[in-house]
């Protein structure tokens, strides 16, 4: 059975970690790191019998924005629409239920994210990012 909560204390967080640390977006976070991410955000685990199979996190002021990360399905797992489970329940959120500008950066899951309403900016040339990398 699929079950998706956001009780913290369920996460397996050497799980996220270990998908985390290879992933393009998260690539070489660490355990502490993810901890603290963990720790700023609304985070939905995704579990089948108990099992966490996914993860997505959510940082969020509950009332203008909202901007949607680390989303992910264990590979075992994936083509089941188990993601859109989690999208959804995402959005259905009581406590995400007021904001009123959702974002998000994906590279290749235009796909699942469109059919919960998400499209390209329509003002792009509005935002702007400062990116500090460690090199």
């Amino acid at each position: 059975m699929i079950t998706i909560s956001t009780d913290k204390s369920k996460l397996d967080i050497n799980f996220i970690q270990h998908f985390l640390k290879d992933i393009y977006w998260a690539a070489g976070r660490t355990i502490e790191e993810v901890q603290t991410t963990i720790d700023a955000s609304v985070c939905f685990g995704l579990y089948l019998d108990g099992k966490q199979i996914g993860f997505a996190r959510v940082i969020t002021d509950y009332v203008v924005f909202a901007y949607v990360m680390d989303v992910f399905v264990d590979e075992n797992y994936r083509g089941k629409g188990y993601s859109s489970k989690l999208i959804e329940a995402m959005l259905n959120e009581p406590e995400l239920k007021r904001v009123k500008i959702w974002r998000l950066a994906t590279r290749d899951a235009h796909f699942l994210y469109e059919k919960f309403g998400f499209t390209a900016l329509a003002n792009p040339d509005r935002m702007m990012e400062k990116v500090i990398s460690k090199q």
